[in-house]
């Protein structure tokens, strides 16, 4: 084992667990656990709410995921990636204030609080909870892939070794300290995040002979590998247009991000993060992925494409220096899978259980149903991830595509159109679902129907289906 690059790992883990220990201790004197467990009793500042939401969201595909599909694919991924730039703008802008002012009339402490009380249909807190179930496990099977995967690298154990250890350290840490943990402990990860990939891609530049350099030696492998289209002419206009829905439009529809919209404290404080947000975001994502398709040249013919980022961590810097860059991919994988760990863990106790099986329930009960829950769901999480597939991206991706084509309308026209009810809710989550995962298959097996991504047709056909049901079925305007 390279002790100089562990060191420096070790030294982040322990600093996470002191911050679950903090946070668990300020959960004891919480009046409402579900509350504090869950959304960190509502106390984000701008530059905690700007850096959970980049953690959260650059996760296992963004730092391992992205950069290797950029190593295969070329440019033409880097400028696909980038069009992530302006999601947590994007977010904070379409549900910021009026999101976070009728979740909390509406006491919500999750998103299908939020749909629960809109809609008032028993069917469409079930179809959501199924629906973020099914598709975070997918989300989270990369997280813990992409970590043991990272491990692996740096310390020569087995994959199954390294996934069991990452498996524990998330699953104690969440445990502890819930969302305030994940919270205050993506704050410093987005920095490291932040400060690692720059320093990453300026010793794969020095590696390469600088920019001119490598993009020669890219030109000479490949020409396509330095345009938008890819190294096999595969990336469409459509096709990268479309993807903007995947990762832009769309994300506003994800229960894992839409969460931190419920859990700032004041206008201020979102205000900041709309801007802080938006340039850590463009700036990580830039860095990693044009890490991967600079690292070609560095490090050809890496057949395990996912581990790009520690093989060439570990062959362009200082040992030590790799290890507190290294610190960024698993920072972002932890932030990641322990904030949908508890989105999945909350949709079970709070939506399902205490809604419809034990409203009643004491605080001592929900704590401990809580934490049960969170741990059975790691586990079979752990189970899942035990066969891996080749690239993690399309894990996750296939997961967000999911959840988009499922939540993104009957969230956004559930808080700005007055007719929206629950018929219409109830239509766009089964056609979205319904479309997504049958065409989703058909490009993985025939191509990109009509030359878009998977979650693009979905998306329209569910605006349509809401709009539709909802005017057969007109109920009275809506007002909160």
């Amino acid at each position: 084992m390279n002790w100089q690059v562990l060191v420096p790992l070790l030294a982040l883990l322990a600093f996470i667990f002191l911050i679950g220990i903090w946070s668990n201790r300020k959960m004891q004197q919480s009046s409402s656990f579900l509350t504090d467990y869950f959304l960190g009793s509502r106390e984000l500042g701008g530059l905690v709410l700007a850096m959970t939401m980049a953690a959260t969201y650059g996760s296992a595909s963004s730092f391992l995921g992205g950069p290797g599909a950029a190593y295969s694919i070329g440019l033409g991924w880097v400028l696909l990636a980038m069009t992530q730039v302006a999601t947590g703008y994007f977010v904070l802008l379409v549900l910021g204030k009026k999101f976070a002012i009728v979740t909390r009339k509406f006491k919500a402490v999750t998103l299908i609080d939020f749909l629960k009380e809109r809609y008032e249909s028993k069917p469409v807190v079930l179809l959501s909870a199924f629906s973020i179930v099914i598709f975070l496990f997918s989300a989270m099977a990369a997280q813990w892939i992409g970590g043991a995967h990272l491990i692996q690298s740096i310390t020569g154990l087995s994959y199954l070794g390294a996934l069991f250890i990452f498996a524990i350290a998330v699953l104690i840490y969440v445990i502890i300290g819930g969302f305030r943990a994940v919270a205050v402990t993506d704050a410093t990860q987005g920095i490291i995040m932040f400060v690692g990939t720059l320093v990453l891609l300026i010793g794969v530049i020095i590696a390469g002979g600088g920019i001119p350099n490598i993009m020669a030696d890219l030109v000479a492998e490949n020409p396509n590998l330095v345009t938008p289209y890819g190294h096999d002419g595969s990336l469409s206009a459509a096709y990268v247009t479309s993807f903007w829905i995947l990762v832009g439009v769309g994300v506003v529809g994800l229960p894992q991000v839409a969460v931190r919209a419920m859990s700032y404290r004041d206008a201020r404080s979102m205000h900041r993060a709309l801007i802080i947000g938006t340039i850590v975001v463009g700036f990580i994502m830039l860095n990693m992925h044009l890490i991967g398709v600079f690292a070609r040249p560095v490090l050809p013919g890496i057949e395990a494409a996912d581990q790009v980022i520690p093989l060439i961590a570990l062959e362009t810097l200082p040992p030590w220096v790799a290890g507190i860059v290294l610190a960024a991919p698993l920072a972002a994988m932890m932030s990641t899978v322990d904030s949908l760990l508890l989105l999945v863990s909350s949709s079970v106790v709070k939506d399902v259980y205490i809604n419809y099986m034990k409203p009643n329930a004491s605080y001592q009960h929900v704590k401990k149903v809580s934490i049960g829950v969170t741990a059975v769901i790691g586990v079979v999480v752990f189970l899942m991830a035990i066969d891996p597939p080749d690239l993690l991206i399309y894990l996750n991706l296939f997961a967000f595509g999911g959840l988009e084509a499922a939540f993104i309308w009957p969230i956004v026209l559930g808080l700005y159109w007055k007719y929206a009810n629950k018929h219409g809710a109830m239509a766009s989550m089964i056609v979205g679902i319904g479309t997504y995962i049958p065409i989703y298959q058909y490009n993985e097996t025939y191509g990109h129907l009509l030359g878009v991504h998977a979650v693009t047709i979905p998306v329209f056909l569910s605006l349509v289906a809401f709009i539709v049901f909802s005017l057969i079925n007109k109920r009275e305007p809506y007002y909160f």
